[in-house]
């Protein structure tokens, strides 16, 4: 299940976090049956939403080395978002050169 959620989060990290909610507890078990905060992460934070759920453990939470991931998550976000203006600038001046 596991290499099957990587696979999927390399074609998008957002169809990875669908599937994993869908066909999976682990969200539900992370985030209580609640659904705003899950619908929120696949929305704005893929990655991260998809590193918490994985490394959620429903006795003790997400614990070190856990942490280390959920942080990653976090970075593969932010350069998921800082990405996209510095690829359409460098298409905006290859276009116009």
């Amino acid at each position: 299940m596991c290499c099957f959620l990587l696979v999927l989060g390399a074609l998008g990290p957002r169809l990875a976090f669908l599937y994993e909610w869908i066909f999976t507890e682990r969200v539900n078990i992370a985030f209580d049956n609640g659904l705003f905060l899950p619908l929120m992460g696949l929305i704005f934070l893929p990655w991260t939403f998809i590193c918490y759920t994985l490394a959620y453990a429903p006795l003790g939470g997400v614990t070190g080395i856990g942490w280390l991931f959920v942080i990653l998550g976090i970075l593969a976000d932010v350069s998921m978002w800082a990405g996209g203006p510095a690829r359409r600038q460098r298409r905006q001046q290859a276009a116009g050169a």
